[in-house]
């Protein structure tokens, strides 16, 4: 408890350029650390759902694959062969019961590969912040254990003295800078890599799935009557 007093007293006795630059880095662990939750739980639940769609669209039923997408929402699977679909749907039906020639399924490729890039793109945002939080953090940080220590100097200068009693407040309250510093940026790198090695998987799952679904659309497209989607 003395430990966590002395602590607060010697941020408020801090100068001002400390204090703002502790401030700052209080802020970049807050947004990180509501970041890093909220990742975890989208990046979970996009392996969760993504699993759940892939056992229902390999039955080979594009009808109960449309209502198992429908559920899973958070899947970028999902999201990829509802907007193929859509467009393979709306192709055929307006094609008068001709099919669905290659040029029309290149143009459906183009969708279905846009819209995974786009899922992609998706799943990664805030990840730029984490990595910007684990490496720029230690050195605001070290700013403020630098500004602090030339004005503990400036006092040593002032009080004519450089005995410990003189020079170890004002050295301790400018290390506090580099601890936060430090604490901030290691739970955003280490959630950070952790995120990069889950997106890499989710990236390689969409990259498979999207190359068989464009196979199976050629293969539906050789009999593509127009096809309502359930519900509609």
């Amino acid at each position: 408890m003395g430990g966590e007093l002395d602590t607060i007293r010697l941020i408020a006795q801090a100068g001002l350029v400390v204090k703002l630059v502790l401030l700052l880095l209080a802020v970049f662990s807050v947004v990180s650390w509501a970041l890093i939750v909220s990742k975890w739980r989208e990046l979970r639940r996009a392996e969760q759902d993504s699993e759940a769609f892939l056992e229902v669209y390999r039955e080979g039923s594009f009808d109960a694959a449309y209502r198992a997408a429908r559920e899973c929402e958070s899947s970028p699977l999902a999201a990829v062969f509802l907007k193929g679909y859509a467009e393979f749907n709306r192709v055929a039906k307006y094609g008068a019961g001709r099919g669905v020639d290659d040029g029309q399924v290149d143009a459906l490729a183009r969708q279905i590969h846009w819209t995974a890039s786009r899922e992609g793109v998706r799943l990664e945002r805030g990840l730029p912040f984490l990595a910007t939080t684990g490496s720029a953090t230690p050195f605001i940080g070290l700013f403020g254990t630098v500004v602090g220590i030339i004005t503990a100097f400036e006092s040593i200068g002032r009080a004519g003295s450089a005995n410990l009693a003189v020079v170890a407040p004002g050295i301790a309250e400018a290390l506090i800078a580099t601890a936060v510093g430090l604490l901030a940026a290691i739970p955003a790198t280490i959630f950070y890599n952790q995120f990069v090695g889950k997106l890499r998987g989710i990236a390689s799952a969409i990259d498979v799935f999207t190359a068989e679904y464009e196979t199976d659309l050629r293969r539906q497209s050789r009999a593509a009557p127009a096809r309502e989607a359930p519900g509609n």
